[in-house]
């Protein structure tokens, strides 16, 4: 496993070797989209990008549920930015650990 993906929980169901490529598509998506984040306590992140990234969003969180069941992930947005709410239970906290790193 990537080093930098020793956070990533036995829960996972995503293949090992698939895990480094998932992550490539979250810095991605940050690296185009991000408009700040808040990380609201231990086990929630509001994360604020670009309108734009909705369709990209979508797809990547429903892939991301697929294998990290434990992740819930909500969406709003208005007519200027795309609200993600990312909250994990109180046993995965250090999994939004790691992603918040990536931000």
């Amino acid at each position: 496993m990537d080093d930098h993906l020793t956070w990533v929980p036995d829960a996972c169901t995503l293949p090992t070797a698939d895990r480094p490529f998932r992550m490539a598509e979250f810095d991605q998506l940050f690296a185009d989209h991000l408009r700040g984040a808040d990380r609201v306590d231990a086990q929630t992140l509001d994360v604020t990008l670009t309108p734009a990234s909705r369709e990209t969003v979508a797809d990547l969180t429903a892939r991301e549920t697929e294998c990290c069941s434990f992740f819930t992930f909500t969406l709003s947005e208005s007519a200027d930015e795309l609200r993600l709410r990312i909250t994990v239970p109180p046993t995965q906290t250090a999994v939004l650990d790691g992603l918040s790193e990536r931000l």
